[in-house]
């Protein structure tokens, strides 16, 4: 059975309103940070998939465009980039950097290590490392089709999602429970005298009209053009990137450059239309690449993929324990930023910002935890994780 563009369109819209309702009466989805378009694209999945299995019906949805869907996105997140926010972050902020950077090489032998125990494919071990895990289910499907072209896994998307979906939970399970060990083994307290925050605003004050989409559009194409020719001529040199890498780039070249040439030009950075376009986009790619998820391909890997997890979990804790909270100088804010962290290696930013958000409210307030978290997961791990990926898989052969 074969699903056109209209209609794949038409399903992934009925599945992100699938998704925002059943998280909104679930309170454990709202909990640990599922997003609604992974709820419902899970739900629909296993929809299609009980068809296939009961009445041997399979669904083959269109998907070119889930692709330019997930190239606007992240070159929405280099536009939201600039080098001036992240040197707010001092040197704190240098070393967060340096731990998450080292942390993805460990989460991929981690994963390497487990699939050779298990006796699968070791590639395998990379999807659950910093491919799903650090990457989050955006990075696990734009790294599928490396994986299916150059070492035959064939259900690979279906790995990713599955670790990367365990990942935001357990990430989440994770956070909390650390924070407090760590806070009352020594005896911290906060030392600010701020209100609570949640992370970093953007400013609110526009308001969103005709011309800042159409200005932004503009700027929108241009940064995803730069990338095109960037992604040609990597491909010159041998150098093969998935296409939402160079944009990326060409969108970080774009915002940190132009607006200090003519500091009178309009720039969406830190404007709610880059974040409609961003959360529009990244919203109908996953409901897109989950809904057509082929579950039935996973039943033979289920052990690899939990003994793959559990071991994440307890690296990603002792990690954060005695390297991250020991390196940011055993402090308060060191053990708020720890809970952040490890919901960043297991999970995602909301996930990082929800951990942070209960234990301050229950132990006092911590600025600082709350500019260098949500700055290493929206700006660093995707860059430093698409050349580590590009490492790792030298490494794998």
């Amino acid at each position: 059975m074969i699903v056109d563009e209209r209609e794949t369109l038409i399903l992934a819209v009925l599945v992100l309103f699938l998704g925002k309702y059943v998280n909104k009466r679930i309170k454990f989805l709202r909990t640990y940070n599922i997003p609604e378009p992974v709820t419902g694209g899970i739900i629909a999945s296993i929809l299609i998939c009980i068809t296939f299995i009961v009445f041997k019906i399979k669904v083959n949805f269109s998907l070119d465009q889930r692709d330019a869907l997930l190239v606007v996105f992240f070159t929405c997140v280099g536009l939201s980039s600039r080098f001036e926010t992240l040197l707010k972050g001092g040197k704190p902020l240098l070393m967060m950097l340096l731990i998450a950077i080292g942390y993805l090489f460990i989460q991929n032998f981690t994963g390497i290590g487990v699939a050779f125990l298990t006796r699968i494919d070791t590639a395998n071990g990379l999807i659950g490392g910093s491919v799903a895990l650090s990457g989050g289910h955006g990075t696990a499907i734009a790294w599928a089709p490396t994986f299916m072209k150059d070492y035959g896994i064939t259900n690979a998307m279906e790995i990713g999602i599955a670790c990367a979906t365990f990942g935001l939970v357990l990430g989440g399970v994770a956070g909390g429970p650390i924070a407090n060990f760590l806070i009352k083994k020594h005896d911290l307290k906060s030392s600010s005298d701020k209100a609570l925050s949640v992370g970093i605003r953007n400013s609110q004050e526009e308001k969103i009209n005709v011309d800042t989409i159409y200005s932004f559009v503009l700027i929108l194409c241009i940064a995803i053009g730069i990338g095109i020719y960037l992604h040609k001529f990597l491909l010159s040199v041998n150098v093969q990137l998935p296409l939402f890498v160079p944009c990326l780039f060409g969108g970080i070249l774009l915002t940190n450059t132009v607006p200090l040439i003519w500091k009178n030009v309009y720039w969406p950075t830190d404007k709610p239309v880059i974040g409609l376009v961003s959360n529009y986009s990244l919203g109908l790619f996953l409901a897109m690449s989950l809904m057509s998820l082929q579950l039935w391909t996973l039943v033979d890997l289920a052990i690899p993929i939990i003994s793959l997890l559990i071991a994440q979990v307890f690296t990603a804790s002792l990690f954060t324990v005695f390297v991250v909270f020991r390196v940011l100088g055993k402090t308060y804010d060191a053990a708020i930023m720890a809970s952040g962290y490890v919901g960043l290696a297991l999970g995602a930013t909301p996930t990082a910002i929800a951990n942070m958000t209960a234990v301050t409210k229950k132990y006092g307030a911590s600025p600082q935890a709350f500019i260098i978290i949500p700055l290493i997961g929206a700006f660093f791990i995707d860059i430093a994780n698409a050349v580590i990926i590009k490492i790792m898989f030298t490494l794998i052969g």
